[in-house]
């Protein structure tokens, strides 16, 4: 069930139930079993995942901060909290051609937009003093949620 429910839900007025069928169980079950990876902390939310792209979001950075190590965590936190950040990770630098260790992604119709948001965030958080580079998509190969299993079977 669980690889199953990695590849998203079906389209249906009753999804649970659809998935009970795949699985061999009932709606129930299903449902009990999710409320318990829920409260076990295995999954933490669920989503509609929207495909920005057709709908006109096209300006897709990845803003690679070169922050000091004892304030990555502090930084990287503020950073998280922001809405207009997707997604915020730290990685190990590659010195001494990477300097980097903190990444994050904003998102917009156009590039001025997004670096509108980025200066904002940058004025409101004091990140001035920290160097960064914006790096934007040039193309999308692939976007999708994590998998860690196989593609289920029919």
């Amino acid at each position: 069930m669980r690889e199953r429910l990695e590849w998203g839900l079906p389209l249906s007025p009753r999804p649970w139930q659809v998935l009970a069928e795949q699985c061999g169980l009932t709606e129930g079950e299903v449902l009990a079993c999710v409320h318990r990876w829920q409260a076990t902390g295995l999954i933490k939310r669920q989503g509609l995942v929207v495909r920005h792209r057709p709908l006109g979001i096209g300006a897709n950075a990845m803003v690679v901060w070169d922050v000091p190590d004892a304030r990555v965590a502090e930084v990287g936190r503020r950073l998280a909290r922001e809405v207009a950040v997707t997604l915020c990770y730290r990685r190990p630098r590659c010195l001494p051609d990477w300097p980097y260790n903190l990444f994050c992604m904003l998102h917009g119709i156009r590039r001025e937009r997004v670096l509108a948001q980025l200066a904002a965030i940058v004025e409101r958080q004091g990140l001035a003093d920290l160097e960064h580079r914006v790096l934007f998509s040039e193309q999308a190969y692939r976007q999708c949620g994590g998998r860690y299993a196989a593609e289920p079977s029919p």
